[in-house]
Order: C-alpha cells, then structure tokens, then sequence
C-alpha cells in the first residue's frame, strides 16, 4: 500500500537507472495528487478503478488496455476515485529514441502489459546487466512502438470557451444551434468559431464529438447500453452513434471495449474509464 501522490518515498528524478516502475494500491475514497512535475517521464496505466489526468490545455482518459504518457517536466495532476489500481513507470527523457514527445493516450499491447507488471517486480536499484536489464530494454521498445489513440480533450484557456465546455457536459445532449451556444458564453458564432480554432486546433462539430467520445466510454464501460448512451448523448438512434463512434475510433462500440476488455486486464481485475475534471 501506498500514499496517493502516486510516488512513495522514492526520490524518482534521481533513482540512477533508465527505468523504475512501481504497483500503487490505494484505498483512499476520493484522493488527488495536486498539480505536480517531475524531470523523469511518467506512464500511468489502471488496472482497477477511476483515473483523471490533466495537463495544462488538456484533459486524458485511460479506457481498458490504454494508459496515459506524461513527458518530463510536464505540469499534472492526477486524481482517483474509489479503490484504485494502477501502474506508474518513471522514464528517463534520453533512455531510447522515438519515446513519445507530447502528451498522450497510447494503447497498451499484452506484452507491454506484461512487462510493465514484470518491471514493477523489481528493486529499486536493479542490476544494469542481465535479465532485468535485458526486459527494461524490451519494454521500452514496446513504449516507442505503442499506438497512440485519439482520446485526448482539448481544453482552452479562454474563460468563456471554458464556460462552454461546462455547458455542453452539463447537458450533452442539447441540439442549440452553433450561434445558441456563441451567444450563451457572450461571444459571437465567428469568433468562438476562431477562438476554437486557435486555442484547441478543431472545430466546435469536431470538439464536441470528443467530448461525446469521452463521456460515451465512461457510460458504455459501466454498463450502460448503446441505446441508453445513444439517447443521453442527444442522437435519434443507436445507429447514428454508432457511426460517430466508428468514425471517431475505427470501430463500433462493442467491438472496441470488447478487444480491450477481453486482453487488457490480468484474472479477477476490473476496468474502468474516468470521467472528466474541469477546472475554472
């Protein structure tokens, strides 16, 4: 067991070792590790319980068989609700070439899952020779190689952008017009057209649909139906969602929680996909 700032007592910038990796079970009911950096980059993957990460201009949520990648000396905060799970790996910047340079959310294969559980195992101070050091090599290998998903929620920084954002998760499901929503935050449709453009690089369509996306997985891996997500979310049909969904991810969604569902997790553990933290 482990206090939540997700980082022991281990000092993690200045452990002399390309890659230190740690189990954290945490039993606290609603904790938060407030807004933080450290030099070395961070790998958060959940194995039970909810996870909300957000960096500066933006909001991430790891879904089953997917985990968040935290450049160094990138400002975050993590947040848990519940019994909580995860896994946290601490990089050094210059251990191999090709590690991810941004932040994002990448899918975990079985076999980065599995070395990712292994590295966990290890002493703080492992050999830099052998098997150990053979297996840290491979897993970040599997890092570089790891697909990036697009499940990553935009945020501005502009006040009334944000207040539009908390508009459309308090009622996703409304059809107001573009020129509705522009005149609720006092802005007119061109420029939170532009202001959209310029602070999260998509459309108001586009950025809705994200967050539509987010809040779809965080239903459906509940248990909710696609019907009932379908509805909440504002569309006339399953049908519709379905294709949004298809067309935002690749695939219906049945098929994608359920190859996730089906290889993401070891026996007895369960997934779960966080929600979303907005901050004023």
């Amino acid at each position: 067991m482990v206090s939540p700032d997700l980082a022991p007592s281990w000092d993690v910038d200045n452990i002399p070792r390309p890659v230190s990796a740690l189990s954290a079970s945490l039993v606290s009911r609603d904790w938060e590790h407030a807004s933080h950096r450290h030099r070395k980059a961070q790998l958060l993957y959940s194995l039970r319980g909810v996870l909300k990460c957000e960096v500066d201009g933006g909001v991430w949520i790891v879904p089953p068989h997917c985990a968040v990648w935290i450049p160094g000396g990138l400002e975050h905060s993590v947040r848990g609700s519940g019994e909580t799970h995860c896994y946290c790996l601490f990089v050094e910047p210059a251990a191999v070439a090709g590690l991810p340079q941004a932040c994002c959310t990448i899918s975990v294969s079985p076999l980065l899952r599995e070395l990712l559980l292994k590295a966990a195992g290890f002493p703080q101070l492992y050999p830099t020779q052998g098997r150990e050091a053979r297996l840290i090599g491979t897993l970040l290998d599997e890092l570089c190689e790891a697909p990036v998903e697009d499940l990553h929620l935009p945020m501005p920084q502009d006040r009334r952008l944000r207040q539009l954002a908390q508009l459309l998760l308090a009622d996703p499901s409304c059809k107001a017009t573009l020129g509705d929503w522009a005149k609720r935050i006092g802005l007119s449709e061109r420029s939170m057209s532009r202001l959209l453009i310029q602070q999260v690089g998509m459309s108001f369509g586009r950025w809705r649909r994200q967050l539509h996306i987010i809040l779809a997985l965080q239903r459906l891996t509940r248990g909710d139906s696609v019907q009932s997500v379908a509805l909440e979310l504002g569309y006339e049909s399953a049908s519709g969602f379905v294709t949004m969904f298809r067309k935002a991810l690749g695939k219906p969604p049945a098929r994608y929680l359920f190859e996730r569902m089906a290889t993401a997790e070891p026996a007895g553990e369960a997934a779960s996909v966080p929600g979303i933290v907005l901050r004023s």
